[in-house]
């Protein structure tokens, strides 16, 4: 293999698929990137056997072949090439790649590219596609509430749900949910669900650049997979096994009462809370004043700390129905409200023990239902 790329082509490639990487694997296979030249381009592919990302990048070839490189060494070597020219060459009876660049030249150990496992190559006839806006959009209103705890590994994804035009992502730790729908710019013929691992949508909306128009999303029969295609980039991951909870049930259908308040401010005060919040459980405490119909209310957002001290703050809001005394998780309540778009927020509330519903105000795509905590 002998090829030349531009330094700042490679170092992006490499930033996209090497998150994939995996740091402690008994395979020392998956320690390495695998570069391989593909129909007049560099192909740049990643595993962990759960997640794998491969990455087209632009590059002169002058012999074809691949190999695997390992990851660390040839990202931090690449970061501190000069932005020019990268002639790589490769030794295939030594594995051995030769990387020269300006006045410097360097010989990485290889592992011959058949021990690296194959990425399926997806047939996207049939494909969801969704704008790329919207999607990173979804993800991060969504995936920030799956749970971290291994021993629910159900709740550790997103349940994406498609029916004709709409899909509609879910996701709960337990203690909170989180939901939202947007419109497919065409409708599908075979509605399904998966559950997507959280882990995976976010590395898909950090790699899927701006720029770009659509996301097709397919989900082959019978491989436990979903694969991701945006441009010149490719994510596959498993999906999780089970069954998701039946969020719905979740969600209260009614309110005794609801506050609307300014996004910003409200995040502002939970922000204040929170440093003191954080010392104990993360409790913050809100009483929310109703002063009857006419006349604008209040909501006192305060939390105490043993050590540190106490903090209250008190955010103007307009109350239909009744005053409430209710305590949340700050944290979660601001990681809510700062995937808020809208200027304004309603939040709804029954009793101190019911959970909460946060919703953007003018916007009926998202909603979060957060678990109140004892008032102690």
């Amino acid at each position: 293999m002998r090829v030349t790329v531009l330094q700042e082509t490679l170092a992006h490639g490499l930033s996209i698929v090497s998150r994939a990487v995996s740091p402690r694997s008994t395979l020392p296979v998956l320690a390495n990137v695998l570069v391989a030249s593909d129909e007049g381009r560099l192909r740049l592919s990643a595993t962990n056997l759960e997640l794998g990302i491969t990455c087209w990048i632009g590059a002169k070839i002058e012999d074809e072949g691949s190999t695997t490189v390992p990851a660390r060494t040839f990202v931090d070597l690449v970061a501190t090439l000069p932005a020019e020219q990268v002639n790589l060459s490769l030794n295939g009876q030594t594995q051995t790649l030769n990387v020269r660049s300006s006045a410097s030249t360097t010989d990485i150990k290889c592992i011959d590219a058949q021990e690296f496992p194959p990425i399926p190559t997806p047939d996207l006839d049939g494909a969801i596609q969704i704008n790329v806006a919207d999607f990173k959009e979804m993800i991060q209103q969504v995936a920030f509430a799956a749970s971290v705890d291994e021993a629910r590994p159900v709740l550790m994804g997103v349940l994406v749900t498609v029916e004709r035009d709409q899909i509609t992502m879910a996701a709960a730790d337990g203690f909170r949910l989180s939901v939202r729908k947007a419109v497919l710019s065409t409708p599908t013929q075979q509605p399904f669900s998966a559950i997507i691992p959280a882990r995976a949508l976010s590395e898909l909306a950090r790699v899927a650049a701006d720029g770009e128009q659509m996301i097709q999303m397919v989900i082959p029969k019978g491989r436990g997979q979903v694969i991701f295609r945006v441009k010149d980039v490719e994510l596959v991951s498993q999906l999780i096994d089970g069954t998701f909870p039946d969020y719905q049930q979740i969600i209260p259908r009614s309110y005794k009462s609801r506050t609307l308040l300014s996004t910003q401010a409200l995040l502002k005060a939970c922000k204040q809370a929170e440093i003191f919040a954080r010392e104990g459980s993360n409790v913050a405490r809100l009483d929310i004043k109703s002063t009857g119909e006419l006349e604008p209310g209040s909501v006192e957002i305060s939390a105490t700390s043993e050590e540190t001290g106490s903090n209250e703050t008190v955010v103007a809001a307009t109350i239909e129905g009744i005053g409430l005394l209710i305590a949340f998780n700050v944290k979660f309540l601001r990681e809510a409200l700062e995937v808020v778009k809208t200027p304004n927020v309603a939040l709804e509330t029954s009793a101190p023990n019911a959970p909460g519903a946060i919703r953007p105000v003018g916007n009926e795509d998202f909603l979060h239902v957060i678990m109140p905590m004892h008032l102690g």
